[in-house]
C-alpha cells in the first residue's frame, strides 16, 4: 500500500492524540494536526496532503465545510470524515460532496486502515453501520410514502413550513375542518404523538422525503 501523506483534525484533544498515535504507530505519514476547522483547512492548503481525516463537527469550520471548500477550490486532497453522527441528512451531504470516507468514531480504530486503503485506491468507504442505517431509513421512508396520500403530503410540506391550519386551508382552498381531519389521519398513520408540535417536528425531520 502507498503510504499517503495525512493531516488530521479533531476539536477533542484526547481523541486527536489517540488518532495521531494510532496512525504513527501504523507507520502512516502524518504531516500535522489541528483542533479547529480553519486551522485544518489552512494545513490542507499548506501541505496539499493526499488525505485529510477530519471530525465532522469542529469550531470555525465543519468537516463538511472543509470538503466543500476543497471541492470549490479544486484541491485534490481526499476527505475522510470521522463522526459520532448517523443522521441521514449529514450522510447525504457527505455523499453529495463526494467525500471519500465516512467513519463512526466508535469504529474508527477498527476501520481506519481499511478506509485509508480503499480511499488510496480510488474507492469510497462508508462505515457498514452507516450504510445499514441508510438502508433502514430508505425502507422506512418507502413505507411512509406508501401510507401517505398526495393530499396529506401537501399538508405535511406546509406543516414543515410552520403554516397554521387556517393558512393551509387558504393555500389549498379547503376548509379548516378538512385540514384538521387530514392532520388527525396523518398522526394516526405515522404513529406520531398528539402532543403540541409533535407533527411539526416530524415534518421538519422528514422534509427530504416529503419532496419526492
Amino acid at each position: 500500500m502507498i503510504n499517503p501523506s495525512i493531516i488530521i483534525a479533531d476539536d477533542h484533544p484526547l481523541l486527536l492524540k489517540g488518532l495521531h498515535d494510532f496512525l504513527v504507530e501504523g507507520k502512516f505519514n502524518v504531516l500535522a494536526s489541528a483542533q479547529d476547522g480553519n486551522s485544518a483547512y489552512n494545513l490542507i492548503i499548506k501541505y496539499q496532503p493526499d488525505i485529510a481525516i477530519l471530525d465532522i463537527e469542529m469550531p470555525k469550520m465543519s468537516g463538511l465545510e472543509i470538503a466543500l471548500a476543497c471541492r470549490n477550490n479544486k484541491i485534490g486532497t481526499k476527505i475522510i470524515l470521522i463522526t459520532l453522527h448517523k443522521e441521514p441528512q449529514l450522510i447525504i451531504q457527505a455523499k453529495d460532496l463526494n467525500v471519500n470516507g465516512y467513519i463512526l468514531k466508535e469504529y474508527a480504530i477498527e476501520e481506519i486502515k481499511i478506509c485509508l486503503e480503499k480511499v488510496m485506491h480510488g474507492e469510497q468507504y462508508f462505515s457498514p453501520a452507516i450504510m445499514d442505517q441508510i438502508n433502514k431509513d430508505k425502507f422506512e421512508n418507502e413505507e411512509i410514502l406508501q401510507a401517505i396520500t398526495p393530499s396529506e403530503r401537501k399538508i405535511l410540506r406546509l406543516i414543515a413550513k410552520e403554516k397554521t391550519n387556517k393558512e393551509i386551508a387558504e393555500i389549498l382552498f379547503i376548509s379548516i375542518r378538512t385540514v384538521e381531519k387530514h392532520r388527525s389521519n396523518i398522526i394516526t398513520k405515522l404513529g406520531v404523538s398528539h402532543k403540541t408540535n409533535a407533527l411539526l417536528l416530524w415534518a421538519k425531520d422528514h422534509q427530504d422525503i416529503l419532496l419526492k
